[in-house]
């Protein structure tokens, strides 16, 4: 599966709070806003140049079963305060939960690939400060540039939006969504007129798939009838009759949002829309804490009800509709552009541009970033292994156990109740919500009981469970890659693998010169890969050994956990690179021209030369199956783990 991560990070130099301000307009969790972390880096010598880490949650971009399972509920519960107390009865400072967490080297990552000097830099202060443009199948980067409904005299007029009333709007959606036990739904037609029922009929249809009309005359009036056309089946599968046979069965739209990751958008269009939501399709999901523009299709639902969601919803625009024939599949994307701002950088026009030179002409290394590895204590690689392993006890227990570290409290007393109880009825009863991880591992085991592991866990979306056995392929992708830059440095080797085509193949001690670092591929463990023909080929069989597993048996009793394995780049070099130094006195003003501003026709930032603070703006675009993570951690030249920054800031209030 592929998919570009960006785990969101502030690196923030000991400044004033006033000169800190950057709100968004959005609630922040109280562990970002209560939390400075700072990293001095090795260039740094000065304590005004320390540097401030904080870190808000982000989701995984392009990917479905890439995003952090072991919470998926809602962010903004105010009761949900992240403080634990330590031995001693006193709440934990932020620092002191996260030192418990994964650092990079925990997980492979050790090498650089440049050798400029790093800097420091605010990443994401505000959300504007990262835009990511999808870039289609067709190679094309995919704007929103045009917000109007294509002509088709197939679409019902306008008048449908409002003939009908906010209750006969509630009757009708609680109707088709099954919520109540009437076999229909009755609208008096006082205007008697076969045009005001027409459109009655159109409104009714047009906006609740699923439900069909009649119109019958009751003790001397009109009435419209509307009722179930096909039950359940309805909610997901519109009509066909009411589609136009001409017409492609999807609609492709262009989906602008901010500060909303994919699946949440998703879920607020078919909400309105009153669909299920598993008509949409998506080439990959996309960040939460930035502004994100993507190609999104959705069965059977005119650009006209999409285009009309432009007036109700805040920050989501849609456009550049069209009518297509399939929909869209995960994995299709090509990559994605990248707008980043760095605020407040420390480094000398010197030095960021040998930072971005080094990053255009040499790329990064293609390391997992840490998100991929889960933020709590209990690592998803490790769950990983235990899957691959058969050790299911195992399993359970690092995903239910206690654990040290920051967690929200309705998780901990989960965790305290199951390892005092073993009672999955009981822990359940902990969660307010049910949808994480822990929710449903535990409605699993109370269906099927603690001797059915398999099966309690069979409950869990298949793509969440992956995550585990993927988190630990990339673990020892991740150490693999540092062992073979460590033993042979940025240069093609003999026995070194690269794809012809999707075939890989050792490099002949002929053919070095043909090949750059950047051909070079290393395989992720599975059953239908090879490995390079040097000496790392044994550090893999090692490694695998040491977890009790046999490399040249990837093959799982359960297919879903077979690995079959692939071939992963081992140095990235981004494409479309630019950049350039600005300098601004708001820290809240945006230094970004998104494609709203475009379509509004608002100037671009204007910029102060003498402005207070500089700022790197930097362009580039990835390909899928990279962390844009790694990219960054290659130019500021720093750790990007939470537990090397908070116990970096530790030692320095000291």
């Amino acid at each position: 599966m592929e998919s570009i991560e960006m785990t969101t990070m502030s690196l923030k130099r000991a400044i004033s709070s006033e000169e800190l301000v950057g709100d968004d307009g959005i609630k922040r969790q109280k562990l970002s806003e209560n939390s400075p972390l700072e990293e001095p880096l090795k260039n740094v010598q000065e304590p005004d140049q320390m540097l401030d880490i904080q870190y808000k949650k982000a989701i995984d971009t392009d990917v479905a079963d890439e995003v952090p399972v072991a919470i998926v509920e809602d962010e903004d519960n105010e009761e949900d305060v992240l403080e634990l107390e330590s031995e001693d009865g006193e709440p934990e400072s932020f620092a002191d939960m996260m030192k418990h967490g994964l650092s990079e080297i925990d997980v492979g990552i050790t090498k650089f690939v440049s050798t400029h000097e790093g800097f420091s830099g605010i990443l994401k202060e505000r959300y504007s400060d990262f835009v990511v443009h999808e870039i289609g199948k067709d190679g094309k980067i995919s704007y929103l540039t045009d917000l109007s409904v294509p002509a088709d005299n197939e679409d019902p007029s306008e008048e449908i939006y409002s003939v009908l009333s906010a209750d006969d709007k509630k009757r009708l959606e609680e109707l088709q969504m099954l919520k109540n036990k009437e076999a229909n739904v009755e609208i008096e037609v006082i205007d008697d007129t076969k045009e005001k029922r027409t459109i009655i009929h159109q409104a009714v249809k047009g906006l609740f798939p699923g439900l069909e009309t009649k119109t019958e005359d009751r003790e001397g009036k009109k009435y419209i009838i509307a009722y179930h056309a096909a039950g359940k089946k309805a909610l997901s599968n519109p009509r066909k009759h009411s589609w136009p046979k001409s017409r492609g069965s999807f609609c492709h739209f262009v989906l602008y949002k901010e500060n909303k990751d994919t699946m949440e958008a998703i879920n607020v269009l078919s909400k309105y829309l009153r669909v299920k939501p598993n008509i949409f399709s998506y080439m990959g999901t996309k960040d939460k804490r930035a502004i994100t523009v993507q190609e999104i299709a959705v069965l059977r639902i005119t650009a006209q009800r999409l285009a009309h969601l432009n007036k109700c919803l805040m920050n989501f625009k849609l456009g550049n509709f069209s009518y297509q024939k399939a929909p869209l599949k995960l994995g299709e994307l090509q990559g994605n552009h990248f707008t980043v701002v760095l605020r407040n950088i420390t480094g000398t026009d010197e030095q960021v541009k040998q930072a971005m030179t080094s990053l255009r002409d040499i790329g990064f290394i293609n390391y997992y970033g840490m998100q991929r590895f889960g933020t709590t204590a209990v690592p998803t690689y490790q769950v990983g292994r235990a899957i691959l392993q058969n050790n299911w006890n195992e399993m359970i227990d690092l995903i239910l156990k206690p654990r040290p570290g920051a967690e929200k409290n309705y998780l901990v007393q989960c965790r305290e109740e199951w390892a005092k109880t073993k009672d999955p009825d009981a822990a359940l009863k902990k969660l307010p919500v049910k949808r994480c991880v822990e929710g449903q591992l535990l409605r699993g085991l109370s269906m099927y009981g603690l001797k059915n592991i398999v099966s309690a866990f069979g409950i869990i979306p298949r793509n969440n469970r992956l995550m585990y056995i993927h988190s630990y392929q990339s673990y020892v992708w991740n150490n693999m890659v540092s062992k073979r830059i460590d033993e042979y440095g940025l240069k093609v080797v003999p026995g070194d693998l690269v794809l012809k085509g999707a075939t890989a193949i050792p490099v002949e001690e002929g053919d070095i010169d043909s090949y750059s670092i950047n051909d070079v591929v290393m395989p992720l463990p599975g059953f239908d890969v090879i490995y390079p023909k040097h000496k790392i080929a044994a550090a893999y069989e090692e490694m695998l050994a040491a977890d009790n597993l046999d490399i040249k048996n990837m093959r799982h009793r359960i297919k879903d956990y077979s690995l079959a394995g692939a071939y992963r780049k081992i140095v990235i070099r981004p494409q479309d690179v630019s950049w350039e130094v600005v300098a601004y006195d708001d820290p809240k003003i945006s230094l970004v021209k998104t494609d709203l501003d475009t379509l509004d026709g608002n100037p671009p930032p204007s910029f102060n030369k003498e402005g207070k603070y500089r700022a790197l703006k930097m362009e580039f675009s990835l390909p899928p199956s990279t962390y844009a993570t790694m990219a960054i951690r290659e130019v500021l030249k720093m750790d990007t783990s939470i537990k090397n920054q908070t116990q970096l800031n530790t030692v320095w209030l000291r």
